[in-house]
């Protein structure tokens, strides 16, 4: 089943004046990038943050930002950072005597910095936060999944529509290389005879035998043969349950290299033609699976 890698949700809830919010936004990635941003009491969580979504998501780019709020209470104190006070204390002192400056260093100059002084909140319980985390991140984690099968239903929709096309498109290849040895004799025949207008007797013997030669250097049968073996196994990975994505990918990149070998190969102009619309699916294709997980 293709899953795209991009969605997003947002969910909150609500409990005993404990508010928790959830937000995830999932991007593509060549692999899975977790990035989780959690307020500083709720630091000790990452580890079970980072596993619940990657019991969910195996591939992408996923941001997970989580908000929590008491609203038992207001305010019952104020923190202040003593650290960060006295960096910028002494930096505005070094900025005073490096210019000569009269002025001194007053409060309001420190309460104008951001974090010296910082209201405190009652403290939460931890294992109240991290129930209604874990069920507030699981609402999100549905949430976002329902969002990537339903954009992923629409990326297999346009991929299968392409891979029929690409099937049709092989079987007129076939179609059009068929009779390849009688094609090289009659090609061989009328070069000679524009050639030597006529003049020099043909060796029906060294013909064929040339004939056989071009046939076989311009045989793409083998390549077809494994062209419709990607396609199967292509049909089969998006079907699958597990992500598809990369297998995908590498499906295309065989299926490139079939293609660009009959290029190679063949000596038929309308074939070529064909093949060129061909690779021209594939790397339609190739644009979608990028955005598959």
């Amino acid at each position: 089943m293709i899953k795209s890698m991009t969605a997003f949700s947002s969910e909150e809830t609500t409990r005993d004046n404990i508010t928790v919010s959830v937000e995830i936004r999932c991007y593509n990635s060549r692999h899975l990038d977790l990035v989780i941003r959690l307020p500083s009491r709720c630091q000790n969580l990452e580890d079970t943050v980072r596993q619940q979504a990657s019991a969910v998501i195996q591939r992408g780019r996923v941001e997970i930002r989580v908000g929590v709020k008491n609203d038992a209470v207001g305010v019952v104190g104020c923190n202040i950072n003593e650290d960060l006070a006295d960096a910028h204390y002494n930096a505005l002192v070094a900025l005073r005597n490096r210019y000569g400056l009269p002025d001194p260093v007053m409060l309001d100059h420190m309460l104008k910095i951001n974090g010296v002084i910082e209201p405190a909140e009652p403290e939460i319980d931890a294992s109240t936060i991290r129930e209604i985390l874990e069920e507030t991140l699981s609402r999100g984690l549905e949430a976002t999944e329902r969002m990537r099968e339903a954009e992923g239903r629409a990326l297999a929709a346009d991929i299968d529509e392409r891979i029929n096309r690409i099937e049709a498109l092989l079987e007129q290849i076939e179609r059009q290389t068929g009779g390849l040895l009688e094609q090289c004799r009659t090609k061989l025949e009328d070069r000679i005879n524009e050639l030597t207008r006529g003049m020099v007797d043909i060796d029906p013997g060294r013909i064929a035998q040339e004939a056989a030669f071009m046939a076989d250097r311009s045989d793409i049968s083998e390549e077809i043969t494994r062209a419709k073996s990607h396609l199967d196994q292509f049909r089969k990975r998006m079907a699958a349950a597990e992500p598809a994505g990369k297998p995908l990918n590498f499906l295309l990149q065989e299926f490139s290299r079939e293609f660009n070998t009959m290029g190679s190969k063949v000596g038929n102009a309308a074939v070529s033609h064909v093949i060129v619309t061909v690779k021209t699916e594939i790397e339609k294709i190739r644009e979608q699976v990028q955005n598959a997980e």
